[in-house]
């Protein structure tokens, strides 16, 4: 069963149809004991980085979830929820992330050339820069659909795909049983089903 975390923020129902559309076995849950019980996690998230980190610290669930990824349990952060495994972020002041992955969480303003709308908003190219488990079926070059205004950055060691938007943008991460998702798989047609599909494969 994989359980995906629900903390407030995040699309969790279109989410939740994605995985039941390859027939995954998923529950939405804010239980610390479902999650426990639970093969894989999914870290879902939209919005602004401090009420996401507050709201995962309140609940107590950002201890259940380092507690099981370094138990092993494979973990996914989808879009605000994969900014969320990274040490810091710097979105309207500095904010402490869960520490699963080397990095900082930076404006894409600060690196984008000038004239590039502010979100980036769309459908963009991926470049594979590292193979992974969670890019087992996806190609190079393969499209998906992004919505942020920061990015990961100081990540080169976990990167293991960017998105080129006037800058090459990190798309997707891996550290050991930690994977993380810039873009939106379940908003990303074929291309982000069959992410979905290879993190269900785990």
């Amino acid at each position: 069963m994989i359980a995906i975390v629900d903390y407030g923020i995040g699309n969790l129902f279109s989410l939740k149809s994605s995985f039941n559309s390859i027939g995954a076995d998923v529950t939405v849950t804010s239980d610390s004991e479902t999650i426990r019980k639970a093969d894989k996690i999914i870290l879902p998230g939209v919005g602004a980085f401090e009420d996401a980190a507050i709201k995962l610290k309140e609940s107590t669930l950002d201890s259940v979830i380092k507690e099981e990824t370094a138990n092993g349990k494979p973990l996914m952060g989808i879009c605000l929820g994969m900014q969320l495994l990274f040490d810091k972020s710097y979105e309207y002041g500095i904010h402490e992330g869960l520490g699963l992955i080397s990095g900082v969480i930076r404006p894409i303003s600060d690196v984008i050339p000038k004239g590039y709308k502010i979100p980036h908003i769309g459908w963009n190219a991926l470049h594979i820069t590292k193979p992974s488990p969670i890019l087992a079926n996806t190609r190079e070059n393969d499209y998906v659909y992004f919505v942020h205004s920061y990015y990961a950055a100081e990540c080169d060691e976990a990167t293991i795909a960017t998105s080129e938007y006037g800058y090459p943008l990190t798309a997707a991460v891996q550290k050991e049983n930690v994977y993380g998702c810039q873009f939106h798989p379940e908003k990303s047609g074929k291309v982000g089903l069959g992410i979905l599909r290879a993190f269900c494969d785990l």
